[in-house]
């Protein structure tokens, strides 16, 4: 198989090394960067057609060591994959998402260990795009900036009510409660995320005002309660199918009158086929099983039908990128202590998916959406202000 494989590779000029079984060393181009040890020889075959989800399933199962920065790891296995692999993956077929299967998944995802999301978190762990008002922000800064423009969005006043679906460890609602005045409602389906989350609104003598709770959507009263709405990284696990039933579910939540707002992922493509060479499928069977990505389109329509104008719509996918790109620099430099803290096999999915989204936000093959809606009072109208000046002043 070296025989087809190296002409290839070479083809490419990459500052690439091979490391076989047997030690033997093959440098691909000049000055390697980047060295790929395969471990299992029956790989071999497979890199003639390779993906970005053979390559990284073989590092996560141990089948192959990489060594070099990880960044450019990243960026060699995408020059691979593009020149020697297949185009666009197929539109996948639609799951179907019950209750069970989320929690599971959910818990799969977030329950890993609290004390290893804290070693790459920002210090209220805020587990979402952060917001770059300049560019120059540490990562800190970005997730303040960023939960303040969620709030300003929302245009957020005292004794407000706020739902905040998929609250995570707590900190969106500790935010809008301390810094807004706002009651706000939490709902997450993570055992861990919730016993943390709580215990930092104790901490902060925030439970008069904030309150949380092991709920799933679908689960939430219907009865107009709430003055403000929030979904930070939610709808990414929601499913294509069941999308028009959570837009409906956020809509009869919230008063006439009201806002919602809905921050999260959305696909490239109209037809929601994941990342072509093969980092959807990756991250569906390593990161975030069942997880799928509507398109920008599709959930506004969904969104529509349910009720709610949109009022405005934002895209972070930049900001995305960055705060990723810190997450990884902040886990690669801590690799020891999260050794400690998660089986070796947890921490080369984390170690790829970090860098590999940084990697696929810059380069435009997904994007992430801020959209805010206003449920029409029964005139039509509604009480946002004329113009977004207030939300930047």
């Amino acid at each position: 198989m070296l025989t087809t494989l190296l002409p290839a590779l070479r083809d490419l000029e990459l500052p690439l090394r091979l490391r076989l079984w047997d030690g033997k060393e093959i440098d691909i181009g000049p000055t390697p960067s980047v060295t790929l040890e395969i471990r299992d020889p029956d790989l071999l075959s497979k890199l003639t057609n390779p993906s970005l989800a053979l390559l990284g399933g073989a590092y996560v199962e141990g089948k192959v060591d990489l060594h070099g920065p990880l960044e450019e790891v990243i960026r060699i296995g995408d020059e691979i994959t593009r020149a020697l692999g297949e185009g666009h993956a197929a539109v996948p077929v639609r799951e179907s998402h019950d209750k069970a299967t989320d929690a599971e998944a959910i818990s799969y995802h977030y329950d890993l260990s609290n004390a290893f999301y804290q070693l790459w978190l920002d210090r209220d762990m805020v587990y979402s795009c952060g917001y770059f008002e300049t560019g120059t922000e540490d990562l800190d800064q970005a997730q303040q900036a960023k939960l303040r423009h969620l709030c300003r969005k929302l245009r957020l006043k005292p004794g407000d009510r706020l739902l905040d679906v998929g609250c995570g460890w707590g900190g969106l609602a500790r935010f809008a409660a301390r810094e807004y005045g706002a009651q706000v409602f939490g709902i997450t389906l993570s055992r861990e995320q919730l016993k943390l989350g709580r215990e930092r609104v104790a901490a902060e003598g925030l439970e008069d005002q904030v309150r949380l709770e092991l709920m799933d959507y679908r689960d939430l009263p219907t009865d107009g309660q709430f003055d403000k709405v929030v979904s930070v990284g939610m709808f990414e696990h929601v499913g294509h199918a069941n999308m028009p039933l959570y837009c409906k579910q956020l809509s009869e939540v919230v008063r006439p009158g009201g806002l919602v707002l809905n921050h999260g992922i959305t696909s490239r493509y109209i037809d929601g086929r994941p990342v072509a060479h093969g980092a959807g499928e990756f991250i569906d069977r390593y990161v975030f099983p069942h997880g799928e990505l509507p398109h920008l389109v599709k959930i506004g329509a969904c969104i529509s039908e349910s009720g709610l104008e949109i009022v405005d719509v934002e895209s972070l996918r930049l900001h995305y990128a960055r705060t990723l790109q810190f997450w990884s620099e902040r886990l690669e430099a801590r690799l020891d202590e999260a050794r400690q803290m998660v089986p070796e096999r947890a921490l080369r999915i984390w170690r790829v998916y970090l860098a590999g989204c940084a990697y696929g936000f810059r380069r435009n093959w997904i994007n992430l959406h801020q959209i805010l809606a206003s449920k029409p009072l029964p005139d039509g109208s509604h009480e946002l202000p004329w113009s977004r000046a207030d939300v930047y002043r």
